[in-house]
């Protein structure tokens, strides 16, 4: 019974990490149709409904009027324009309330049945408080654009909130992960351990340089491959005051530079640890074996739908979903898909004691 206990936990679990997963997804929706400022106010509980009458709209529409992206690239927008990026915003944020909602009647419901241990405290606890941060972090990161002179949120402020939706994600897997997995199936190999965590922590410095890319508009500064503009490497690497934003130019195409190169040396790390792992469960019969095909497969997806993204971005229209924006969102995708995947397979390795 215990056994079965820890398993519809770990589902519970589980359900909430696609959930955070697709709303990260939403989110990339959001940023791709510029919609993201599109609410101007921050109300966790009477926000869940969006405006009900004209006069509700006209005040919301009035809201985004006073701010840059209004004014500088969306002041022909009637009020149909703003209901059509209001949406995307308005159910971004109801998922995160969905997902909140998941969450607490899962642990209501599992508190009352007893399906919790002493062990699982202090973790779901945790939980709940990167959850709230995360819905904290969400509302700063959009205040960064709420303002009479920019358009778009801060690029950083944008990487911010997805690294930390990816740590909520990682560590409510990890959780399930402890309630689904013996200790007898998982390998002792300090070696393999600490090479697939290498590759954790290179994939999320490679992550932030992707919401780098995202939040800076960096692919339309060089949509070429396997060059950058026709160079191996843009000059604009020596430019004095490349980070600063109004050096916008030099900073799209190093981050860019910067970007595609952690996409090779993943890609290299990745097949050296395919053949590590090869190795190391030739004798042996635990999960690792068949779990280690999917990192190698999914980097090569990442890779491809990379270049895929980039050379596309000619196709990019204001508020508008189209090519560019599809494979952006399925290079999203993949590349959460690879982070999971990788830490499945940490689990599966612990340090030789």
């Amino acid at each position: 019974m215990e056994d079965k206990k820890k398993k519809w936990v770990a589902i519970w679990l589980i359900a909430g990490v696609v959930m955070i997963i697709v709303q990260t997804l939403l989110g990339g929706v959001t940023r791709l149709t510029g919609s993201g400022l599109s609410i101007t106010e921050w109300k966790p509980i009477m926000g869940a409904l969006p405006p009900m009458n004209e006069q509700e709209w006209n005040r919301a529409f009035e809201g985004y009027k006073q701010i840059g992206q209004y004014k500088i690239v969306n002041h022909d927008f009637t009020v149909g324009d703003f209901k059509a990026i209001f949406f995307w915003e308005w159910f971004h944020r109801l998922w995160a309330r969905m997902l909140g909602v998941v969450f607490a009647v899962g642990f209501v419901y599992f508190l009352y049945k007893k399906y919790f241990d002493r062990r699982m405290i202090k973790p779901l606890l945790v939980l709940f408080v990167l959850g709230g941060l995360q819905g904290l972090i969400g509302w700063l990161m959009v205040s960064t654009g709420l303002n009479p002179d920019d358009v778009h949120v801060h690029y950083i402020a944008l990487c911010v909130h997805f690294i930390s939706a990816m740590i909520l994600a990682c560590y409510t897997l990890w959780f399930a992960l402890g309630l689904l997995i013996k200790d007898e199936q998982r390998l002792s190999d300090s070696g393999l351990w600490n090479i697939t965590f290498g590759l954790i922590l290179l994939t999320f410095v490679q992550l932030a340089y992707g919401s780098f890319m995202a939040g800076s508009k960096a692919a339309i500064a060089a949509p070429t491959w396997p060059t950058i503009n026709g160079f191996w490497m843009p000059g604009t690497l020596w430019t004095n005051g490349w980070l600063k934003d109004s050096n916008l130019g030099a900073l799209q195409l190093n981050i860019q530079f910067i970007h595609r190169g952690i996409a090779y040396l993943l890609l290299a790390g990745i097949v050296i640890w395919y053949f590590m792992v090869a190795r190391a469960t030739l004798k042996n019969s635990t999960p690792l074996r068949r779990w280690r095909n999917l990192p190698l497969l999914l980097v090569l997806m990442q890779v491809l739908l990379g270049i895929l993204t980039v050379v596309n971005s000619i196709h990019i229209l204001p508020n508008r979903f189209g090519i560019f924006e599809s494979f952006a969102e399925l290079h999203q995708l993949v590349a959460m898909f690879l982070l999971m995947v990788l830490l499945v397979n940490l689990y599966l390795v612990r340090r030789t004691e």
